[in-house]
């Protein structure tokens, strides 16, 4: 697994992964990121890596002092279950 990327320019969030590639789509307005949709190659379904790229975009988000909306299902699950990250939800 290689590190996380912030793609400003595409406003996309990526992990790299057994050469494949998860992303999450975002939005960012005011001093709040709102996440669109997060998505791993059928592949890596299942093994977590949605998982692990959430928790890393969530403590690069945390470290940037923002605060998250989760358009996306599957992050705001993922988001109200961190017990770490939720806090990133006020």
């Amino acid at each position: 697994m290689t590190g996380l990327r912030n793609d400003t320019e595409n406003r996309r969030y990526e992990l790299d992964e057994q050469g494949m590639t998860s992303w999450a789509d975002y939005q960012l307005r005011d001093g709040r990121l709102y996440i669109l949709h997060v998505e791993s190659p059928p592949a890596l379904r299942g093994t977590g890596a949605a998982g692990r790229l959430m928790a890393a975009m969530s403590a690069d988000i945390k470290a940037q002092g923002l605060k998250v909306t989760p358009i996306c299902g599957y992050a705001a699950a993922w988001l109200r279950r961190s017990h770490d990250y939720r806090d990133l939800l006020n």
